[in-house]
C-alpha cells in the first residue's frame, strides 16, 4: 500500500504501467494461482514484462537487511496424506488384528530412512510428518490409522523421484504388516527460480537506494515454499527476503516465521514500500 501511493502521487511522471498484486491466501490456498487465471499479468492491457515479490522474515535475516539469490531461491512444496487400513481389535491379542499404528509408524520412519539412501545429498529433499491420527484407547488396536507431512525438493529431477519412491515405500510396508494404504501425494507449489537479470537489477535498486551494506545473497536457497513462484514461471522476476525483527534482537535467536511468538516490527515498512516504488520505476524506465 505504501508502495501504491508512492507512485500514484508521482503517476504523471512514470514511464509506465505499474500493477499491484494483492496476493491472498498465500499459505496453502495457491492465491496467487487464482489471480493468474484471472488476468493479473494482464491488468494493464498487455502482457507485465518483469514480477517482484518481498516477505518479510521474523529471524536468522537483520533486521532491514534485503535478501535474494540467482537461480533457485525456494524450494518446491508437495503435499502428502496418508491413511493406512487394517482390523482392529484388542490390545491384549494382537495376533487377531492388523495393526494400522505398527505399519503407520514403519512408513514414517521409512520414508526417512528413503531420503538419504534414495536421493543425491547435492540435491536434497525433507519429508516432514506433521500430523499422526489413531486410536481412540490405549488398549485397542483401531482399524485405521494415518499421517500428513510436507515433502519440500528443489529440482524437478527431486520432485519425479519422489512421485516414483514414496508410494513403492508406502506401498511396501502395507504389503509386509497386510495391511492396505492410501495415498494422497501431489504438488503444491513448485520451486521459486529467480531471474538472474533480474535479482541483479533488483539488487542494484537496494543499494542505490539504502546502501551497499543493506543487501546479501545467501549461498543456498531455503526450504520454505512460495506461491509467487508460479508468477516466475510466467515472467522474469525476482523474489526478495526482508529482515524484520526488532532492531534491539539477535535475528539468529528469535523465533521464527511461523511461530506463534515470532515478532515484526514495522520500522521496515517505509524502506520496504519505497524499495517496491523504485523498483517500479527503474523498471519502467529500463523497459522504455
Amino acid at each position: 500500500m505504501g508502495a501504491a501511493r508512492l507512485l500514484a502521487h508521482h503517476r504523471d511522471h512514470l514511464a509506465g504501467d505499474v500493477v499491484f498484486m494483492f496476493q491472498p491466501g498465500e499459505e496453502g490456498w495457491n492465491g496467487a494461482r487464482v489471480m493468474l487465471e484471472e488476468g493479473v499479468l494482464e491488468a494493464s492491457g498487455r502482457r507485465a514484462d518483469s514480477a517482484y515479490a518481498m516477505h518479510v522474515m521474523s529471524n536468522r535475516v537483520p533486521s532491514g537487511l534485503f535478501v535474494s539469490r540467482k537461480g533457485t531461491i525456494m524450494s518446491a512444496s508437495h503435499h502428502l496424506d496418508v491413511t493406512v487400513v487394517g482390523q482392529g481389535g484388542h490390545g491384549s491379542a494382537p495376533d487377531t488384528a492388523r495393526d494400522p499404528i505398527i505399519a503407520t509408524a514403519e512408513m514414517i520412519i521409512s520414508l526417512q530412512t528413503a531420503v538419504t539412501r534414495e536421493f543425491d545429498i547435492f540435491d536434497p529433499v525433507v519429508v516432514t510428518v506433521g500430523v499422526i491420527r489413531g486410536g481412540v484407547a490405549r488398549n485397542v488396536i483401531p482399524d485405521t490409522a494415518g499421517f500428513s507431512a510436507t515433502v519440500r525438493c528443489f529440482t524437478p529431477a527431486a520432485a519425479a523421484r519422489l512421485e516414483a519412491v514414496i508410494p513403492r515405500v508406502l506401498k511396501g510396508v502395507a504389503l509386509a504388516r497386510g495391511v492396505e494404504v492410501d495415498i494422497d501425494f501431489h504438488n503444491e507449489y513448485p520451486p521459486t527460480i529467480n531471474n538472474a537479470a533480474e535479482v541483479e537489477f533488483g539488487s542494484q535498486v537496494i543499494r542505490e537506494l539504502l546502501g551497499e551494506e543493506r543487501y546479501f545473497e545467501p549461498d543456498r536457497p531455503s526450504n520454505g515454499s512460495e506461491d509467487f513462484s508460479q508468477v516466475l514461471e510466467e515472467i522474469p522476476g525476482a523474489f526478495f527476503g526482508l529482515g524484520a525483527c526488532p532492531p534491539d534482537l539477535d535475528a539468529d535467536a528469535v523465533p521464527q516465521n511461523h511461530s506463534p511468538r515470532a515478532m515484526f516490527s514495522d520500522h521496515v515498512l517505509p524502506e520496504a514500500a519505497a524499495v517496491y516504488a523504485a523498483l517500479a520505476i527503474e523498471r519502467a524506465r529500463v523497459t522504455l
